[in-house]
């Protein structure tokens, strides 16, 4: 139920959202040079590779396949445009395509680069690789980027254990709130290193 329920609202989404898609379109290609769609490599359902889609936030020459909280000058790499579209989670867009696809569901465990092998192993004791990942999910609404990476997979583990309607209703909810409170976004190393410092 959950897949046939991904695969029709993101045809609903998709067509209600078109407009905006285009507009987003034209936005990033005449603002910046490369391409308008930034593909990168990650771990999907069971392991299995997959290139997640996002509208290019950032500059053509940015390292590659490095999460932006660990950049150290990530403001520098990231397109005027792009930081209202990372602010925004308006990047993630394209992600509805992944999911028409089956690469991806609206909720779930956020998926690794697949270069990030800690976590990767760590979702694998926890079961969390088992799931499609999804735009949104338990540890995305309860810290996102803040969150070190054992505390994220136990947030990973509660929701595989606890996958329901509700729940997922509950982290899509949950998510809008955040994302207009720019709640959990951290870019670049000193910003963690800073928030890290006042947790202790």
């Amino acid at each position: 139920m959950k897949r046939i329920f991904d695969l029709l609202f993101s045809i609903v989404v998709i067509v209600l959202l078109s407009p905006v898609l285009l507009a987003l379109v034209i936005l990033v290609k005449l603002t910046s040079k490369g391409p308008v769609i930034f593909s990168q490599r990650r771990i999907g359902k069971d392991k299995k590779e997959f290139n997640i889609y996002k509208f290019r936030s950032m500059y053509i020459d940015t390292p590659k396949d490095v999460p932006t909280h660990l950049l150290d000058k990530p403001d520098a790499f990231i397109t005027p445009v792009g930081k209202i579209l990372r602010k925004t989670s308006l990047d993630e867009l394209p992600q509805l395509i992944n999911i028409f696809k089956g690469e991806m569901s609206f909720v779930g465990p956020r998926p690794a680069l697949y270069n990030q092998y800690d976590l990767i192993e760590m979702r694998d004791i926890a079961g969390a690789n088992s799931v499609r990942p999804g735009i949104t999910g338990w540890a995305q609404i309860n810290g996102r980027d803040e969150l070190p990476i054992p505390v994220k997979v136990e947030y990973d583990k509660y929701y595989v254990e606890n996958m329901s309607f509700f729940l997922d209703v509950k982290i899509v909810l949950k998510t809008f709130t955040n994302v207009i409170l720019s709640k959990g976004v951290v870019e670049g190393k000193q910003e963690i290193q800073e928030k890290e410092h006042i947790k202790v």
